[in-house]
């Protein structure tokens, strides 16, 4: 399992969101690309990239700064927000983001998957939120009927090679993640999960240990680096220790 920062654009700027709602906007640097540079320099293996106005509006809105950041880092980065179609998957793929991250057209067209598989050279990953067990969808201002775990289903046998599961009640709280319905998915499905939402403190993170699961890939950390509750360094020392060990 790995910690894997991750950094929230809206309007160019490195920014945090409570619970999802784009009117609590917490502002943390207008240089993302530094703050990058600083999660590889503590040893970060992936960072993960949430375009947040993309994620409102369809489509791609921070692509310039999402260019700087890779431009800026030697580790790989995972995008996603606002990617609805094969020609913006391509256009991240063409400035070297190595994950490519969907989710609202995940629930909209599952067969889609299929598609990003064989036509852009990256790795597709279907990014799940929830809320209630259901899946939340269009930077989280809607929430569907279908259950997360049968949408975790679908998309697995289009051929992802992971998920990320978020819960956006637990989103930016720093209360914990959801732990059983992060496990709970992780158990109806092969594919490595992510966890996301929620982290809070180092403690948070080896909670995941006490688990016998072993498809859970890592741990998306946000708020709780930005707000200092959480040494970026030491809890991937920690971590890498628990690894060898588990």
């Amino acid at each position: 399992m790995i910690i894997i920062p991750a950094i929230d654009l809206l309007g160019g700027k490195c920014v945090r969101l409570l619970q999802g709602d784009y009117k609590r906007v917490t502002v943390y640097s207008n240089y993302p690309e530094e703050v990058a540079m600083s999660f590889e320099q503590q040893g970060a293996e992936l960072i993960h990239i949430v375009d947040l106005d993309g994620a409102k509006s369809g489509k791609p809105e921070n692509i310039k700064t999402i260019e700087k950041i890779v431009r800026s880092i030697s580790i790989p980065v995972e995008v996603g927000g606002g990617i609805r179609d094969i020609e913006t998957a391509k256009r991240y793929s063409s400035i070297g983001v190595k994950r490519i991250v969907i989710g609202t057209k995940a629930l909209e067209d599952p067969d889609f998957f299929s598609e990003l598989s064989y036509k852009v050279d990256a790795n597709i990953i279907a990014g799940i939120d929830g809320k209630n067990g259901k899946v939340a969808i269009k930077g989280w201002t809607e929430i569907s009927e279908k259950s997360v775990i049968e949408l975790a289903k679908i998309v697995e046998k289009k051929g992802v090679k992971g998920i990320i599961y978020t819960d956006i009640s637990k989103d930016g709280m720093r209360v914990g993640p959801n732990y059983d319905a992060t496990v709970d998915l992780s158990k109806n499905v092969s594919v490595p999960v992510i966890a996301s939402g929620g982290v809070g403190s180092l403690d948070d993170i080896m909670k995941f240990f006490n688990y016998t699961i072993r498809n859970i890939y890592g741990v998306i950390v946000g708020k709780a680096l930005y707000e200092g509750d959480i040494n970026l360094r030491e809890a991937i020392t920690i971590t890498k220790e628990k690894n060898s060990a588990y």
